[in-house]
């Protein structure tokens, strides 16, 4: 019963780890391929430690995949947003299908009431100017 769980686990980790890699090649723009690799690899890297706790089912394993496994959950989001965030605040470009910018209205009151330019000041250079 423990190989059945243990290759299914092995098996779903490995496809989420694939759709991981098929969404940085397919997505269009940065932040895009960095939410579908995020997603689908710390899932993927679940699923394959708990294979390795369900395969070897001694205390000491099953402890420190669940550690790591809850470690990963933990930082792996943390980590993408404030590498989307760097991103955006030195103008990388948005997809052209992107209906809505939240961040930069946010990011533009924050800015004027600090007395700084906003991201879209910094990147239009027109803006400066009004």
């Amino acid at each position: 019963m423990n190989d059945v769980v243990t290759a299914v686990l092995i098996v779903v980790g490995g496809a989420f780890m694939l759709l991981a890699g098929v969404g940085i090649v397919r997505m269009p723009d940065l932040f895009m391929r960095m939410q579908a690799a995020t997603k689908a690899a710390t899932l993927g890297a679940g699923c394959m430690l708990m294979a390795v706790a369900v395969h070897f089912g001694e205390l000491t394993v099953v402890t420190r995949a669940l550690l790591v496994t809850a470690f990963v959950f933990l930082t792996a989001p943390v980590a993408a947003h404030m590498i989307a965030r760097a991103a955006y605040s030195v103008g990388t470009p948005l997809w052209k299908g992107t209906i809505a910018d939240e961040f930069r209205c946010e990011n533009d009151r924050v800015g004027q009431s600090a007395g700084e330019t906003s991201t879209a000041q910094r990147a239009n250079p027109a803006a400066r100017e009004k």
